[in-house]
């Protein structure tokens, strides 16, 4: 069986969400970032960058244990250790799938995530950065609804590994949290073809049962002072 080393964050969501569409057994291991568990040396183990997601497939290639970390990359093995399932067959459109996974993590984690910091994370209000990375975001928001008015999933027909990687971000961007009050919300009135492809992909099961993963472990209160100490402070510094 699979074990999945995450917290329910965009990027452990990603994963989550796969092994429920893909139906693939797995154990899910908690790493609370707030507590500093992704600096244990077990996790550490897994992945040398002390961040989640991570895996073990106990049964990898050439049947031998194999740990794998970032989330693209486990997205696609995954897809491959399930068949090729949510990856499209065509070659043209998996292409496209890789182009909108690779945007994803390209474009859409690092700056979403960096207006997650400086509008709800950090100690200070710095104005720049946050119009800087809100505006990013809106930016690359319009970009996903130029595509979704054209076709009715990232990589074209088929709802693929694409769509996972990339609703949990705007999930974070859209859902009402006490940490993310002071940050504010993405507006998805402005943006109507991802609005409905928003839907679409909020009501299919699997989504459903894998944003739900680990998630009554999490205390969704505004960030403490300790966890900003964990999470952005020297701790990560200290790691050998």
């Amino acid at each position: 069986m699979l074990e999945v080393w995450s917290w329910p964050t965009p990027n452990g969501h990603k994963v989550h969400i796969a092994l429920e569409e893909l139906g693939l057994e797995y154990t899910a291991i908690p790493v609370d970032i707030g507590a500093g568990d992704q600096f244990k040396p077990e996790f550490l183990k897994i992945t040398p960058n002390h961040r989640i997601p991570a895996i073990r497939d106990p049964d990898g290639p050439g049947g031998k244990p194999f740990t794998l970390f970032e989330s693209g990359a486990i997205l696609i093995y995954l897809s491959e250790k399930a068949g090729g399932r949510l990856m499209p067959k065509d070659p043209a459109a998996r292409y496209k799938c890789l182009e909108w996974i690779m945007f994803q993590m390209g474009g859409i984690g690092p700056m979403f995530g960096q207006w997650n910091h400086f509008g709800a994370y950090a100690p200070e209000q710095i104005p720049y950065a946050i119009e800087r990375y809100a505006n990013e975001t809106r930016r690359l928001t319009r970009v996903l609804n130029n595509r979704l008015s054209e076709t009715p999933w990232l990589a074209g027909d088929e709802y693929s590994m694409a769509d996972v990687i990339t609703f949990p971000w705007l999930r974070t961007a859209t859902t009402p949290s006490p940490r993310f009050d002071r940050r504010g919300y993405l507006d998805l009135g402005e943006f109507p073809a991802v609005k409905r492809w928003y839907d679409a992909v909020a009501a299919r099961p699997a989504v459903q049962r894998g944003v739900k993963v680990l998630a009554e472990g999490r205390d969704q209160n505004a960030i403490t002072a300790a966890e900003r100490e964990v999470y952005f402070g020297k701790t990560q510094f200290q790691v050998r």
